[in-house]
């Protein structure tokens, strides 16, 4: 199979060999098959939300290996190795409120199923992984009772002083079922950009199903897979994205449960998603028939869909080098914007740190003052860019891309060009 990535590291070497002898052994996550086949190596780097203070820049960073593989028995495709979850979600930097596309896609989603279900103050909206509140404040505006979930303290912390509910704790059948025995059912679970991130997978659908009232719904949003693999979207591959799924895949996994996929929605936003709807009984909708049979015709349930992946990655990299070193070579003063996860791993992999870039600026001011793992460029507010005037700037937020144009809209009109480099590179 194709594979790209730079040569293993040595730095951390027990650990890394501890997990490569994991990933040998890797069973599915959804359905415990072996056989998992290799899409795409991406190396060993380092945790992408592992931002460092000044003083770790000289001490040694743990990294993993990054393999991507797919599943043929139930077409999940899925990284090899997990990273405990303590690790990456204990304390985190992501923030869901600064970004405003997330708030008017929250917003949005909150008012409907409001309408739609005709939610009340008997109601009760749940999230699992609420991060800082950015969904569930719309329905507390509404007086609609709600609890998060949330296993970062610092965020959970946010959440709460916005007056969310929120329970510190990570989601799975055992929290589901205890909040269920205290009575505590849903109408509205709410499960968005999370069930990527998990390793328990069946616990936290069990859980979903626990919690669930008879006529309830939970939603849930993942990145599509056939976005990624279509779109060349290689850097949403890190370790807290172990799963990248297709509808096929979510059938397989909440059928086993006797949940049903009753409605599905494609949506553009992170690089390309589905919105999935979850209940206990009912018919699917026509677009659930629809896009099974759209995937078996495309091909996604057999690893020839896969197999030319790791071949336009490396195509991908040579081409970011090449205009990055030729814009260097210019005299040419480059930034990046947005230091974030999928930021990471496209630096890391595309072997791209201090040497071609000054700064990454970013919104967050949780991120300020950091460094990047593993290229350790210093993260500062967006206002350098202005400053600072560099010529061109990398969007490593390229999902954002038009919110972030709008928001240094001066920095464009002074001369400033960004550099969007997925799905293939361009000068805008």
């Amino acid at each position: 199979m194709p594979t790209t990535g730079p040569a293993r590291s040595t730095e951390g070497s027990t650990c890394i060999d501890a997990l490569t002898e994991e990933a040998v052994n890797a069973k599915c996550r959804s359905c415990d098959s072996s056989g998992l086949q290799l899409v795409l190596s991406l190396g060993e780097t380092p945790l992408a939300n592992s931002l460092l203070k000044a003083d770790q820049l000289s001490l040694p960073e743990r990294r993993f290996p990054l393999d991507l593989v797919f599943c043929p028995t139930c077409a999940l495709v899925q990284i090899t190795v997990t990273v405990p979850p303590e690790e990456l979600f204990s304390d985190y930097v992501y923030m869901s409120s600064y970004s405003d596309t997330m708030l008017v896609h929250a917003r949005e989603l909150a008012d409907r199923l409001r309408r739609e279900r005709r939610l009340s103050g008997d109601s009760l909206v749940v999230e699992i992984a609420s991060n800082d509140g950015y969904l569930l404040q719309n329905y507390v505006a509404s007086g609609i009772p709600v609890l998060g979930i949330e296993p970062a303290r610092n965020i959970a912390k946010v959440a709460v002083e916005r007056g969310i509910p929120t329970l510190i704790d990570f989601f799975g059948a055992e929290l589901g079922q205890r909040l269920a025995d205290e009575r505590r059912h849903a109408d509205v679970i709410h499960a968005h950009n999370v069930l990527a991130h998990v390793a328990d997978l069946n616990g936290v659908v069990s859980g979903i199903g626990s919690m669930l009232k008879d006529d309830g719904v939970a939603i849930v949003e993942v990145p599509y897979v056939r976005d990624l693999i279509e779109r060349n979207e290689f850097d949403t591959i890190y370790h807290e994205h172990l799963c990248y799924f297709s509808l096929t895949s979510l059938h397989h996994l909440f059928g086993r449960h006797a949940l049903r996929v009753v409605d599905v929605e494609r949506l553009a936003i992170h690089g390309g998603s589905l919105r999935i709807f979850i209940a206990k009984g009912g018919p699917p909708s026509s677009a659930v028939g629809a896009l099974l049979e759209e995937e078996g015709a495309a091909g996604l349930t057999s690893m020839a869909y896969y197999a030319s992946f790791g071949a336009r990655v490396n195509h991908l990299r040579q081409q970011l080098q090449k205009t990055l070193a030729e814009l260097k070579s210019k005299g040419s003063h480059i930034a990046a914007y947005g230091a974030s996860a999928k930021g990471s791993t496209l630096l890391n992999y595309v072997g791209v740190g201090a040497e071609t870039i000054d700064f990454v600026a970013d919104r967050s001011p949780v991120k300020q003052g950091l460094f990047t793992p593993g290229t350790h460029l210093p993260i500062v507010p967006p206002e350098r860019l202005l400053e600072e005037q560099p010529g061109y700037t990398l969007l490593l937020v390229w999902n954002f891309a038009d919110e972030v144009k709008r928001q240094q809209q001066t920095y464009h009109d002074r001369g400033g060009r960004f550099i969007v480099p997925v799905p293939d590179v361009q000068i805008l």
